[in-house]
């Protein structure tokens, strides 16, 4: 891709080159005596105009779409203010009515001006708003954002089903150190961790074949930090969220002003609601850590403490619910046998 780009390049350059011998021509033969009429002088400068329409490209490739607005709209500005100035300096010296004082002080209130428009609008266009003519200077928006995936988050599977629903409009970019830190868990001496690992790889294959979300892997520099430093600092340059399910990296995250989407919390808030003196049906697998205490599971996994469940393990009882604790690490109910 970027040796096609040097081509058109390349004959871009010739093209200038080209078009600015013709208009040579043209006014040689329309008679003419100008540094315009001079075929040399003009292929030189038809060269010159493509080299900087090719430097502008460079430079507009490296910056957001909000960067590029404020620019424009900052010369248009700056535009306007100059011909303004330029007219209420006309009021309080004559001598501006001379050709040469005209022309210099516009050059000179534009160049002025358009710098400190650009410069305004760009140090403050993450809390400013144009609404005429629609041009929005606002932190981008949110479908915009890329979504940063963990390694608990690929691990844990949940994002691949929530991908395939199509809410999720986001470019998933899975880092390059991410996925290295996923091919070391596949690649573990430990059994558990190298299943965990390659369920992970699993599911991002799974990610990048779906056609509900588009899945990017991005390469980064290697650095010595810990993989979580090195996922808040590059949502922090991407101005993206972190998808995870780890409680540190949440904290961590939320610390440094990083959005943060917790499957746990997803789920929690998509589970069917739990309250006080509610009546369940649910089986004591095993002890509680506290005496005569039992403990259960509903069917999405939530733990249930049974007061009294002790000597009820192995059977199905009815428990009457007492309190409910949700948290980003997940959901626990606390409950006692009915009656």
């Amino acid at each position: 891709m970027r040796t096609l780009i040097y081509v058109i390049r390349g004959i871009f350059i010739l093209v200038c080159a080209g078009a600015g011998l013709a208009a040579a021509r043209v006014l040689e033969a329309a008679g003419s005596q100008n540094f315009f009429s001079d075929p040399f002088k003009m292929v030189l400068f038809s060269v010159g105009l493509g080299i900087v329409a090719i430097l502008l490209d460079i430079f507009v490739g490296r910056h957001s779409p909000a960067t590029l607005a404020a620019i424009f709209i900052g010369v248009i500005v700056g535009g306007i203010f100059a011909f303004f100035v330029a007219n209420a300096v006309s009021l309080f010296f004559p001598d501006f009515n001379d050709a040469s004082y005209a022309l210099a002080v516009k050059i000179i209130a534009w160049v002025i001006l358009t710098y400190l428009s650009i410069t305004v609008i760009l140090q403050t266009k993450d809390n400013f708003r144009f609404v005429i003519p629609y041009v929005e200077f606002y932190r981008q928006t949110r479908g915009e954002k890329p979504i940063l995936l963990d390694t608990s988050a690929i691990i844990d599977g949940r994002i691949a089903d929530l991908a395939e629903t199509g809410i999720l409009e986001s470019t998933l970019i899975v880092p390059s150190f991410v996925l290295s830190e996923l091919q070391a868990v596949a690649d573990s001496s430990v059994r558990t961790r190298r299943l965990r690992g390659r369920r992970g790889l699993d599911i991002l294959a799974r990610l990048k074949g779906s056609e509900s979300v588009d899945v990017k892997v991005l390469d980064t520099a290697a650095t010595a930090e810990p993989v979580d430093q090195r996922l808040v600092k590059l949502a922090k340059s991407l101005d993206g969220r972190i998808v995870t399910t780890d409680f540190n990296l949440n904290k961590t995250a939320r610390l440094q002003g990083i959005k943060v989407m917790n499957l746990n919390d997803m789920a929690n808030a998509l589970k069917p609601v739990v309250v006080p003196g509610e009546t369940l049906s649910l089986s004591i697998i095993k002890e509680g850590e506290e005496p005569a205490q039992g403990v259960g599971y509903l069917d999405d996994g939530t733990m249930v403490v049974v007061e009294g469940g002790r000597s009820r393990i192995g059977k199905t009882v009815n428990i009457a619910v007492t309190s409910v604790l949700q948290t980003s690490a997940g959901r626990m109910i606390f409950g006692k046998l009915e009656g």
